[in-house]
C-alpha cells in the first residue's frame, strides 16, 4: 500500500490558506475535504492540491507530513509557486 502526504491550497481574498495531511487515497481525501467532512480545519474551503509526495509505509508518511507542517519555509516556497 501507498500513502501519500499532500499539501491542500485555497485561494480566499488574495490570501493562501494551506493544510497539510496524510492519506492512502488522495483523491477519495481531497473529495471529503471539500464536502466538508474532512479535518475540522478544512470545512467550508474548496481546496486544490498543490503539492504531493509518496511513501511506502504509513511510518514514513506520518513522519514527512509532521517535518511539512513544521517547516515554514518549505510551505512558504511551495505557496510561492502557486500564487
Amino acid at each position: 500500500m501507498v500513502f501519500f502526504v499532500y499539501l491542500l491550497g485555497n485561494k480566499k481574498k488574495k490570501k493562501l490558506t494551506t493544510y497539510v495531511g496524510y492519506t492512502n487515497n488522495l483523491k477519495k481525501r481531497l473529495k471529503l475535504h471539500n464536502k466538508g467532512r474532512g479535518a475540522k480545519f478544512t470545512r467550508g474551503r474548496k481546496w486544490k492540491v498543490l503539492y504531493y509526495e509518496i511513501y511506502i509505509t504509513k511510518k514514513e508518511a506520518i513522519s514527512r507530513e509532521y517535518y511539512i507542517k513544521k517547516n515554514r519555509k518549505f510551505r512558504n516556497f511551495i505557496k510561492e509557486r502557486y500564487k
